[in-house]
């Protein structure tokens, strides 16, 4: 195997082991392996990442994974990336859904999360800041920021804001400069011939592919868009769909991987497959084709001023889910001293946030035996 894609494979192997905390903190612990520890990219370049994932639909740390990957190693990063990523998070997902199935609960593994959301926000503090300064070029981008920050905190969509705010930088950006802009639209033919599953499992794949190729955000939206494709219809109930929320929000890796779970309730071990088969290829699709034209892109100043905007954009979105996330984790004194110790472990000692994590669940354990 070629050192990069050896070196992409073992990184991100290990992210989808340890990553917990939803998708801001994915964002935040890639940051620091491929842009602070070793150097992959450039701190603008990630920005850019970030920028044009949150513009596709599909779970966006997933996709800024895949994307690292090719950016890394090629064809062949890119999909060492996404896989080492993903099949972390599927395998205990997998092993969740069997014991539900089977024993009709999930085991009692609260006490072992309880403490980590605390510790995950000052990982995503820590990379928030750092991009943030980067991001932020000019007052007029500052105040952009700042506005998406108060309108994401209002619950307005992240995508609104994405495109809102880079059409209207854009904007400003052409009048100043008296510059303007053409595009070319490139359509994109996803071609699937799927296996002789039964008409069930057919019916699962095309559910999770249209869903994987339409649904814009982080993998949190997933779970009203299946309440009405699943729940409504009677594929699913309402409880399995908790449970499946549940589970994504206690195992590390993509949010997505929730599907696993979902899939085996309706028709076991093939049912799982083909959902979640169904959900990420689309994600590959769209970095496959965007991942080969970002450097053009980049080269186009309105382009840049475009993505400059969606990338404070961006920014100020993770920021806002930072500020949910403690609001519904930092709730007493157990949380608030493991969300202060996290972030002295973060910001002053630069501790690696796997370790971090860990440290956060250890500490909350202990502190509720208190």
């Amino acid at each position: 195997m070629d050192n990069k894609v050896k070196e992409v494979a073992l990184l991100f192997l290990k992210l989808g082991i340890t990553a917990f905390g939803g998708p801001a903190a994915h964002i935040a612990m890639m940051q620091q392996e491929v842009v602070t520890k070793r150097k992959w990219m450039t701190q603008q370049h990630f920005l850019n990442i970030i920028g044009a994932v949150n513009l596709i639909p599909g779970p966006n740390s997933t996709e800024i994974a895949i994307h690292t990957g090719y950016n890394r190693a090629g064809w062949k990063g890119l999909i060492a990336a996404g896989i080492c990523f993903i099949l972390p998070a599927v395998l205990i997902t997998g092993a969740f859904a069997w014991l539900y199935k089977t024993y009709g609960s999930l085991p009692q593994v609260q006490p072992f999360v309880y403490g980590i959301k605390p510790a995950v926000i000052a990982i995503i503090l820590s990379a928030v800041y750092p991009l943030g300064k980067k991001a932020i070029k000019s007052f007029i981008l500052g105040v952009l920021g700042l506005t998406v920050l108060l309108l994401a905190i209002m619950g307005i969509s992240e995508i609104y804001l994405m495109f809102g705010a880079g059409l209207l930088f854009m904007f400003l950006f052409s009048l100043q400069n008296k510059k303007t802009f053409s595009f070319t639209p490139s359509g994109i033919i996803i071609l699937f011939s799927p296996e002789a599953f039964n008409s069930q499992n057919i019916k699962l794949f095309l559910i999770f592919l249209k869903v994987g190729a339409i649904l814009y955000g982080s993998g949190y939206a997933l779970f009203a868009f299946l309440d009405t494709e699943l729940v409504a219809t009677g594929m699913l109930t309402k409880n399995q769909l908790i449970d499946a929320i549940a589970v994504g929000q206690f195992t590390p890796g993509p949010v997505f991987s929730s599907v696993t779970f979902i899939g085996y309730q309706i028709n076991g071990l093939w049912g799982a497959i083909v959902a979640t088969i169904g959900i990420f290829i689309p994600s590959f699709v769209f970095v496959g084709f965007i991942g080969p034209i970002m450097k053009k892109l980049e080269s186009s100043s309105l382009f840049c001023a475009f993505l400059d905007a969606v990338n404070v954009a961006a920014v100020a979105v993770i920021a806002a889910v930072c500020f949910s996330m403690a609001q519904e984790s930092v709730t007493n004194w157990r949380t608030v001293i493991i969300a202060l110790l996290a972030i002295v472990a973060a910001f002053h000692y630069k501790i690696n946030s796997a370790y971090i994590i860990l440290g956060g669940s250890v500490a909350g354990y202990l502190l509720l035996l208190l």
